[in-house]
Protein backbone atom coordinates (compact mmCIF):
# COMPACT_ATOMS: atom_id res chain seq x y z
CA UNK A 1 0.00 0.00 0.00
CA UNK A 2 2.93 2.39 0.39
CA UNK A 3 3.88 2.37 -3.31
CA UNK A 4 0.88 4.45 -4.46
CA UNK A 5 1.61 7.05 -1.77
CA UNK A 6 5.27 7.23 -2.81
CA UNK A 7 4.37 7.60 -6.49
CA UNK A 8 1.77 10.29 -5.74
CA UNK A 9 4.23 12.13 -3.52
CA UNK A 10 6.92 11.93 -6.23
CA UNK A 11 4.56 13.32 -8.87
CA UNK A 12 3.52 16.15 -6.54
CA UNK A 13 7.16 17.07 -5.82
CA UNK A 14 7.97 17.02 -9.56
CA UNK A 15 4.98 19.26 -10.32
CA UNK A 16 5.98 21.73 -7.63
CA UNK A 17 9.57 21.75 -8.91
CA UNK A 18 8.35 22.47 -12.44
CA UNK A 19 6.18 25.38 -11.29
CA UNK A 20 8.93 26.74 -9.04
CA UNK A 21 11.50 26.32 -11.81
CA UNK A 22 9.37 28.23 -14.28
CA UNK A 23 8.95 31.03 -11.76
CA UNK A 24 12.70 31.02 -11.12
CA UNK A 25 13.41 31.18 -14.85
CA UNK A 26 11.10 34.15 -15.24
CA UNK A 27 12.60 35.87 -12.20
CA UNK A 28 16.13 35.35 -13.52
CA UNK A 29 15.44 37.54 -16.51
CA UNK A 30 14.26 35.06 -19.10
CA UNK A 31 11.73 36.56 -21.46
CA UNK A 32 8.18 35.27 -21.39
CA UNK A 33 8.64 33.79 -24.86
CA UNK A 34 11.67 31.73 -23.82
CA UNK A 35 10.03 30.45 -20.62
CA UNK A 36 6.62 29.69 -22.11
CA UNK A 37 5.60 26.20 -23.14
CA UNK A 38 5.37 25.33 -26.83
CA UNK A 39 1.64 26.00 -26.91
CA UNK A 40 2.18 29.66 -26.07
CA UNK A 41 1.35 32.20 -28.72
CA UNK A 42 3.89 34.69 -27.37
CA UNK A 43 5.94 36.29 -30.15
CA UNK A 44 9.59 35.41 -30.58
CA UNK A 45 12.03 38.04 -29.43
CA UNK A 46 13.53 40.10 -32.22
CA UNK A 47 17.17 39.32 -31.38
CA UNK A 48 18.90 37.10 -28.88
CA UNK A 49 22.67 36.93 -28.65
CA UNK A 50 24.28 33.52 -28.23
CA UNK A 51 27.77 33.56 -26.78
CA UNK A 52 30.14 31.38 -24.76
CA UNK A 53 30.98 31.14 -21.09
CA UNK A 54 33.31 29.10 -18.92
CA UNK A 55 31.18 27.10 -16.48
CA UNK A 56 31.38 23.99 -14.35
CA UNK A 57 29.72 20.97 -15.98
CA UNK A 58 29.73 17.88 -13.77
CA UNK A 59 32.70 19.29 -11.82
CA UNK A 60 34.80 20.13 -14.90
CA UNK A 61 35.25 23.64 -16.32
CA UNK A 62 33.91 23.72 -19.88
CA UNK A 63 33.26 26.37 -22.51
CA UNK A 64 29.55 26.20 -23.40
CA UNK A 65 26.98 28.28 -25.25
CA UNK A 66 24.78 30.63 -23.22
CA UNK A 67 21.94 32.98 -24.11
CA UNK A 68 21.92 36.77 -23.64
CA UNK A 69 21.10 36.28 -19.94
CA UNK A 70 23.96 33.82 -19.34
CA UNK A 71 21.60 30.84 -19.22
CA UNK A 72 23.27 27.59 -20.39
CA UNK A 73 22.01 26.27 -23.72
CA UNK A 74 21.21 22.63 -24.40
CA UNK A 75 20.33 20.43 -27.36
CA UNK A 76 17.94 17.48 -27.27
CA UNK A 77 19.34 14.29 -28.80
CA UNK A 78 16.06 13.13 -30.48
CA UNK A 79 15.64 16.45 -32.36
CA UNK A 80 16.44 16.81 -36.05
CA UNK A 81 17.85 19.93 -37.66
CA UNK A 82 14.36 20.98 -38.75
CA UNK A 83 12.01 19.51 -36.14
CA UNK A 84 11.84 19.81 -32.36
CA UNK A 85 10.72 16.73 -30.44
CA UNK A 86 10.22 18.89 -27.32
CA UNK A 87 6.52 19.52 -26.71
CA UNK A 88 4.00 19.87 -23.88
CA UNK A 89 5.35 19.51 -20.35
CA UNK A 90 8.84 18.78 -21.67
CA UNK A 91 8.84 22.20 -23.34
CA UNK A 92 7.69 23.75 -20.06
CA UNK A 93 10.82 22.38 -18.36
CA UNK A 94 13.11 22.93 -21.37
CA UNK A 95 11.97 26.23 -22.97
CA UNK A 96 13.16 26.66 -26.55
CA UNK A 97 15.37 29.63 -27.36
CA UNK A 98 13.51 31.68 -29.95
CA UNK A 99 14.53 34.64 -32.09
CA UNK A 100 13.64 35.74 -35.58
CA UNK A 101 17.14 37.16 -36.08
CA UNK A 102 19.65 35.41 -33.77
CA UNK A 103 23.14 36.80 -33.40
CA UNK A 104 26.29 35.20 -32.06
CA UNK A 105 29.40 36.41 -30.32
CA UNK A 106 32.68 34.47 -30.34
CA UNK A 107 31.41 31.42 -32.24
CA UNK A 108 32.76 29.83 -35.40
CA UNK A 109 29.68 27.62 -35.98
CA UNK A 110 26.47 28.59 -37.73
CA UNK A 111 23.61 30.21 -35.77
CA UNK A 112 20.23 30.11 -37.52
CA UNK A 113 16.50 30.45 -36.85
CA UNK A 114 14.41 27.37 -37.71
CA UNK A 115 10.66 27.68 -38.14
CA UNK A 116 9.03 24.89 -36.14
CA UNK A 117 6.25 24.39 -33.62
CA UNK A 118 7.96 26.87 -31.29
CA UNK A 119 8.16 29.65 -33.86
CA UNK A 120 11.64 30.84 -34.87
CA UNK A 121 13.75 28.51 -32.76
CA UNK A 122 17.48 29.23 -32.59
CA UNK A 123 19.83 26.47 -33.75
CA UNK A 124 23.60 26.16 -33.58
CA UNK A 125 25.20 23.91 -36.21
CA UNK A 126 21.74 22.45 -36.81
CA UNK A 127 21.07 21.64 -33.13
CA UNK A 128 17.93 23.35 -31.80
CA UNK A 129 18.64 25.21 -28.54
CA UNK A 130 16.88 25.12 -25.16
CA UNK A 131 17.34 26.42 -21.64
CA UNK A 132 16.45 24.51 -18.45
CA UNK A 133 14.12 26.02 -15.84
CA UNK A 134 16.26 24.98 -12.85
CA UNK A 135 19.45 26.59 -14.23
CA UNK A 136 20.69 30.02 -13.27
CA UNK A 137 23.03 32.26 -15.23
CA UNK A 138 26.15 30.21 -15.98
CA UNK A 139 24.88 27.45 -13.65
CA UNK A 140 24.37 24.05 -15.33
CA UNK A 141 21.92 21.61 -13.70
CA UNK A 142 20.48 19.79 -16.72
CA UNK A 143 23.52 18.05 -18.26
CA UNK A 144 22.45 14.56 -19.34
CA UNK A 145 18.90 14.93 -17.98
CA UNK A 146 16.16 13.54 -20.25
CA UNK A 147 18.58 13.34 -23.24
CA UNK A 148 19.50 17.05 -23.03
CA UNK A 149 23.17 18.02 -23.20
CA UNK A 150 24.98 21.35 -22.96
CA UNK A 151 26.05 22.82 -26.28
CA UNK A 152 29.72 23.52 -26.80
CA UNK A 153 31.21 25.70 -29.55
CA UNK A 154 32.73 22.66 -31.28
CA UNK A 155 29.58 20.54 -31.50
CA UNK A 156 29.46 18.67 -34.81
CA UNK A 157 26.89 19.96 -37.29
CA UNK A 158 23.84 17.82 -38.01
CA UNK A 159 23.89 16.57 -41.61
CA UNK A 160 20.71 15.73 -43.53
CA UNK A 161 20.32 12.17 -44.80
CA UNK A 162 18.54 11.04 -47.95
CA UNK A 163 15.47 10.15 -45.83
CA UNK A 164 15.18 13.71 -44.54
CA UNK A 165 16.36 12.84 -41.04
CA UNK A 166 19.53 14.25 -39.57
CA UNK A 167 22.59 12.61 -38.15
CA UNK A 168 25.82 13.98 -36.73
CA UNK A 169 28.38 14.70 -39.44
CA UNK A 170 30.85 11.89 -40.20
CA UNK A 171 33.60 13.75 -38.34
CA UNK A 172 31.47 13.93 -35.19
CA UNK A 173 33.30 13.03 -31.98
CA UNK A 174 32.00 10.66 -29.31
CA UNK A 175 28.31 10.84 -28.40
CA UNK A 176 27.36 12.49 -25.10
CA UNK A 177 26.06 9.09 -23.96
CA UNK A 178 29.70 7.94 -23.82
CA UNK A 179 30.64 10.70 -21.41
CA UNK A 180 31.39 13.52 -23.86
CA UNK A 181 29.58 16.82 -24.13
CA UNK A 182 28.81 16.70 -27.84
CA UNK A 183 32.04 18.24 -29.05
Amino acid sequence: MQRPKIIIASVAVAALAAVGGTTAALASGSSASSAAPASSSAPASSARTVSTAQVSVNGKTETILVDAHGMPLYYYQPDTASQSAVTGQLAALWPPLTSSAPTATGLSGKVTAVMDGHGSQVAYNGHLLYTFVTDGPEHVTGQGVQNFFVVTPGIAPLAATSTGTTTPAASAPASPATGGYGY
